[in-house]
């Protein structure tokens, strides 16, 4: 397959000189919720991505792993994994893939161009469904999921590697030889449960940070690439 160029919106957003958006007034807002939405008001991201038409800031994110990594391919067959709301679907679609299906728990408004699924990934029949639905093995399944935080490190890191973890074994069931794998987790190192059966499943696994992640957010990507059929793994053709 061949590797399409880079796509509309993949260079870095300009940060906003001297226009800082101040909000004026808490108006029944938590400390939280106020920092949150002036970090979002301020944030060049999120300002290219309503100018650009991405559903996400989190768009930016697959772009510039997929620049760094190549991981969309054109003509490739994608799996998004907790789709909502669509921008790494969108991605997908715009950088040449073949064919894409999403699956959320939450309904997808439609892209053009992509498949949303409104269900569980975790259904046994889930995986089947899905390859159905692309008309054979993955070449990339991705996963943007992530719990909601408990604000207590160690047990959000824990449900993070726990997601990914079953990221990984639907992965698994529904990769081609050779797929990649893409899914977040935090800093702090990946648990060894989740990283050993990755390594000897794929050639490479690496951890990345795109610059799209907030610097002050401990979240990083683990980018597994050249899927291999493993005695412990399941590959259906």
């Amino acid at each position: 397959m061949t590797k399409t160029t880079k796509g509309p919106g993949s260079k870095t957003p300009a940060a906003p000189r001297g226009l800082e958006v101040r909000l004026r007034t808490a108006r029944g807002r938590t400390t939280t919720q106020q920092g949150w939405l002036q970090r979002q008001l301020n944030d060049p991201y999120v300002r290219a991505a309503q100018a650009q038409g991405w559903r996400s800031r989190a768009a930016f994110k697959l772009m510039e792993l997929d620049d760094r990594y190549s991981l969309i391919h054109r003509g490739s067959r994608i799996i998004d994994l907790g789709a909502a709301p669509g921008g790494w679907s969108q991605v997908a679609v715009k950088r040449g893939c073949g064919a894409i299906v999403g699956v959320d728990l939450l309904e997808i408004p439609s892209v053009t161009g992509v498949r949303f699924i409104h269900g569980d990934f975790m259904d046994p029949d889930m995986p089947d469904r899905l390859r159905a639905e692309l008309g054979g093995p993955a070449d990339l399944v991705m996963s943007d999921m992530a719990p909601n935080t408990t604000g207590h490190t160690m047990t959000d890191h824990v449900r993070i590697v726990a997601l990914a973890e079953l990221a990984l074994d639907f992965a698994l069931q529904t990769l081609a030889p050779g797929g990649s794998f893409i899914a977040k987790v935090l800093q702090g190192g990946s648990e060894k449960q989740l990283l050993d059966p990755m390594k000897r499943a794929f050639a490479s696994v690496r951890h990345a940070k795109p610059p799209a992640s907030r610097k002050d957010s401990s979240e990083m990507y683990v980018v597994a690439k050249g899927f291999r059929h493993t005695p412990g793994s399941v590959v259906r053709t």
